[in-house]
């Protein structure tokens, strides 16, 4: 099946410069294709899944995918989708984060034998002479096209800096060296990358009187509208030390009804045929699907067996959807025996801790992130222990809640922590 094709059914395209030849592109040759990372942090987060999905078909497909790290573009800052100028990293900072996205994307994509590459691109924009770039590249660009760009009219609001103002020529500028030097004709990215892509092919046409495409993936939201990836904690991150496993497991174990078939085209590969199905599924049975949609997840991030014990431990608290096994599926999911697996997050409580609020200790243990945070949860009747609610900004831990040394700390409706009383 032609990759376009497979992109297009499971949801990923929300725009292409040109549709038909592309499409006829994919299917009659190899190519090679790329899309860009900020390493503004040495993680990424599940709103980068689309992306990296794409990539991985892309890849299935035989097609070369190229990763290009914005170690350059970095140190000017995207404004796209950004109502103020983003952080300064230093240079040391940008390549440790860097160095961290290709072990994270490596369990995704292999870079084996050529089939993908990651390039850095300080490598051709840290040396650039500024008149000459100015003259040989800058010149092909017309500041009243520019200034249409949706990721410039959000910042003019409210101040758009020069530096930033540079982004989309540079990120066309990555666009043009990856075709001149890798012979890379297709730029994906998020929609709001529209207009810095649209910007890099036209300056392949004039600089190298080349064709090149570009392919936009639609902004994921939940059925309610909102930003896809945030939860009560902040952000969903990739990386284990910063997202349990078991948490990575029970915010796909949670997601809506109606988001599941979507989320299963985009972010699983099981086929489209069993997606349609289990996206039909009706309450309580729709919860299999949603363990489906958790446990594949969970798998291509961490792994099979942390997937496996995240889902075990998942229905020792909660019990099975689908005990009967009325549900097909072709995930490995049916494989996996009932048994009792614990691998939910733990707290250590110190016994001179006790005396401590409850609040502060949330706070002190990384729980949660502020005593703001913790107080409106409260009011919520959001943080519980034992099933009990607790009441009281100042309440304390007793040690009676601790039944063999243990108690269960609930935070809203989805996050499970064990204190252990040590």
């Amino acid at each position: 099946m032609n990759v376009y094709d497979v992109l297009k059914e499971r949801g990923f395209i929300y725009q292409c410069t040109d549709e038909e030849n592309l499409r006829k592109i994919l299917g009659e040759e190899k190519i090679s294709c790329y899309i860009g990372f900020d390493p503004t942090a040495d993680s990424l987060h599940v709103g980068s899944l689309v992306p990296i999905m794409s990539l991985v078909h892309m890849q299935r497909a035989g097609h070369k995918v190229i990763v290009v790290v914005g170690g350059g573009t970095a140190k000017v800052g995207d404004p796209s989708g950004k109502t103020e100028m983003r952080k300064m990293l230093s240079p040391e900072k940008i390549k440790e984060n860097a160095e961290g996205l290709k072990r994270q994307l490596s369990r995704y994509i292999s870079f084996e034998d050529d089939k993908a590459i990651m390039v850095d691109n300080a490598t051709w924009l840290d040396d650039l002479n500024y008149i000459s770039f100015l003259r040989e590249i800058g010149r092909h660009f017309s500041v009243n096209r520019m200034l249409t760009a949706e990721s410039y009219k959000i910042r003019l609001e409210k101040g758009l800096s020069f530096l930033e103002f540079n982004y989309m020529i540079l990120q066309a500028y990555d666009f043009y060296v990856l075709a001149r030097d890798y012979n890379c004709i297709l730029q994906m990215g998020g929609q709001d990358q529209w207009g810095n892509i649209v910007a890099g092919i036209d300056l392949i046409r004039r600089m190298l009187q080349r064709e090149a495409y570009g392919l936009t993936f639609p902004l994921i939201t939940n059925a309610s509208g909102e930003k896809f990836g945030k939860t009560v904690a902040g952000a969903v991150w990739l990386d284990e030390k910063k997202t349990s496993p078991f948490d990575f497991y029970q915010f796909w174990r949670n997601v809506e009804d109606a988001d599941v078939k979507r989320f299963l085209g985009l972010f699983t590969l099981l086929p489209m045929e069993e997606v349609k199905y289990l996206g039909t599924l009706q309450p309580p049975l729709i919860n299999r699907a949603k363990e489906i949609l958790a446990y594949e997840v969970t798998k291509l991030t961490h792994g099979r067996e942390k997937a496996r014990k995240a889902y075990l431990s998942a229905i020792s608290q909660f019990g099975m959807s689908d005990p009967e096994g009325k549900i097909k599926t072709s995930s490995d999911i049916v494989e996996i025996k009932e048994e009792s697996e614990d691998i939910i997050p733990s707290v250590d409580i110190k016994r001179e801790e006790l005396n401590l609020p409850i609040s502060s200790l949330l706070v002190e243990k990384k729980v949660l992130s502020s005593k703001g945070e913790v107080k409106r949860l409260i009011s919520q009747n959001g943080i519980s222990i034992n099933g009990e609610k607790v009441s009281s900004f100042k309440s304390t831990l007793d040690e009676g809640a601790f039944k063999n040394g243990e108690a269960i700390l609930k935070i809203g409706k989805k996050r499970i922590y064990k204190l252990k009383l040590i």
